[in-house]
């Protein structure tokens, strides 16, 4: 028995990843896009969905955030917007409030998250590890992130624990830790920042990670200028993740390398930091990713429309670039090519909007534009009643 077709004719707009179509249309066959083109061509199929001249985007793919936790950190928050300066210690505080809660209460909070993320198109997310810090508790946080995607990050380098000797520590991220956390991991990842881990100790445990068949991506030059980012380009990484304070060298790195420099204006939203030159990298060369952060501390959405409209707002990006960015850019970082597009042959991650076009994303920001979302052809989010024909 063949699989069910699904056909979206009505498109006013239909961003597949890279340019803009008018007047299209879009098959789904099964969990996969069949076909693609102009609504005068499009082929009979088992179901009609009249999309009624709205937009349709690839599902956003969020290629960093960290949602395997417990706790809240709004007084934390509530100092800086009072003034107060970010730093990375606070992580301390989550990964205190982690290491007491059950799998239970862990799970629930970050399938609610991903859930919560479903509703606004993301149909793709990377979840990291990094809020136990202990062997046992790396390990049960990877376990529960493979319950809700298949893109797992290992970032035992996240800080170093309180009252534990940094090289101590290290041994124990590229030894017992990773041995534990590997099985359940695709990528690893290394907090390369002051406050955290410096140039030789991020080098040894991306090394390691590789070593024991996991992929790079480094947390890269967020609060400063540093070796992140020459890091990740010498690793091959598939991202290097913030690129706030960029040298010139880096910038040049990344442009003739395959490392995806991953952009969070969440991050800067919460911190008050300044944004990454957005424009500056896309002049260069560079191939731009744009992702939530997800996490209780420096950038609590789950929203990348949000991010979308910070990225054109504050970091020089048309909203052609930005939602490319939201799509087809973090597809690239996870080094993916099935998804963040709508082509044949990918998967049929498909979002429809509540808009013309895709540039609402950034001229209303805020605004809840998600009118319905498949994921792997499966209707996974639906708000709004559709026009559904046989």
């Amino acid at each position: 028995m063949s699989e069910r077709s699904i056909l979206i004719d009505g498109i006013g707009s239909l961003f597949d990843g890279d340019t803009e179509h008018h007047d299209a249309a879009l098959v789904m066959q099964g969990e996969t896009i069949a076909w693609t083109g102009p609504s005068s061509r499009a082929p009979d199929a088992d179901e009609r969905v009249d999309a009624g001249g709205r937009c349709v985007i690839p599902g956003f793919v969020d290629s960093h955030a960290h949602l395997v936790f417990a706790g809240d950190r709004t007084s934390e928050f509530n100092a800086r917007m009072s003034g107060q300066s970010y730093t990375a210690g606070g992580i301390r505080t989550t990964v205190a409030a982690t290491r007491a809660a059950g799998d239970a209460e862990l799970a629930t909070r970050a399938a609610a998250l991903v859930a919560e993320m479903a509703a606004q198109g993301t149909t793709t997310v990377e979840i990291k590890s990094g809020y136990g810090l202990t062997v046992e508790d790396e390990r049960r946080s990877l376990e529960i992130a493979t319950s809700l995607t298949d893109e797992t990050t290992f970032l035992g380098a996240h800080v170093v624990p309180a009252d534990t000797d940094p090289d101590t520590y290290v041994r124990t991220v590229t030894g017992e830790m990773l041995r534990a956390c590997a099985p359940y991991a695709k990528w690893v990842d290394v907090f390369c920042e002051r406050g955290a881990f410096d140039e030789d100790q991020t080098r040894e445990i991306l090394q390691a990670g590789i070593k024991a068949g996991l992929l790079p991506r480094v947390h890269a030059n967020q609060l400063t200028e540093g070796p992140g980012v020459r890091i990740a380009v010498e690793l091959d990484a598939a991202s290097a993740d913030h690129c706030t304070h960029l040298s010139d060298a880096d910038v040049d790195a990344l442009a003739s390398s395959g490392t995806v420099a991953t952009l969070l204006p969440g991050a800067e939203f919460s911190t008050r930091s300044p944004y990454p030159d957005a424009r500056r990298l896309i002049d260069a060369g560079v191939t731009v990713a744009i992702a939530t952060d997800c996490n209780p501390g420096s950038s609590f959405t789950s929203s990348m429309p949000f991010c979308v409209a910070l990225a054109v707002r504050e970091m020089g990006m048309t909203p052609l670039e930005a939602v490319r960015a939201a799509t087809r850019g973090g597809a690239r970082a996870l080094r993916r090519d099935d998804v963040g597009r709508l082509a044949p042959g990918a998967r049929a991650d498909v979002v429809l909007l509540d808009a013309p076009s895709y540039v609402h994303l950034a001229y209303r920001p805020g605004v809840p534009l998600v009118h319905t979302v498949w994921r792997g052809g499966e209707r996974t989010a639906a708000p709004h009643p559709l026009v559904v024909g046989a």
